[in-house]
């Protein structure tokens, strides 16, 4: 059974840190491509980063030095570091498991599986 589980969210203060793990079961991840995806109240789902193998990673300019994606294929777990958090990384953070390889991480419909979501909240 495929599943994608992610944890980690919660309320934070501005400036501060999570890290959101996603765990994953059902396939192995050495063969896919890890998204995270973040999705505010009344937008729409946005790309924030991505990672296949060990030397492809990419991040929305909106997050690029703040959050840092990792992997571990051994424990088939993703990861995504976050901090100096602002108002605006608020929040439902998804992750989603793709197995085809493109240009395009940032498209939703280019992805397999997805998590039920983590909700990350960053207000004072």
């Amino acid at each position: 059974q495929v599943q994608l589980v992610e944890s980690g969210g919660g309320l934070v203060q501005p400036g501060g840190s999570l890290r959101l793990s996603c765990s994953v079961s059902g396939f192995s991840l050495d063969d896919y491509g890890i998204g995270w995806f973040r999705q505010a109240p009344g937008k729409e789902r946005e790309g924030v980063s991505y990672s296949r193998g060990r030397n492809t990673t990419y991040y929305a300019d909106s997050v690029k030095r703040r959050f840092t994606i990792t992997r571990d294929n051994d424990k088939n777990m993703a990861y995504l570091q976050m901090n100096s958090l602002r108002h605006e990384d608020t929040a439902v953070y998804y992750c989603a498991a793709r197995f085809r390889a493109s240009d395009s991480w940032v498209r939703v419909a280019e992805y397999d599986y997805w998590g039920q979501g983590t909700q990350v909240t960053v207000s004072s």
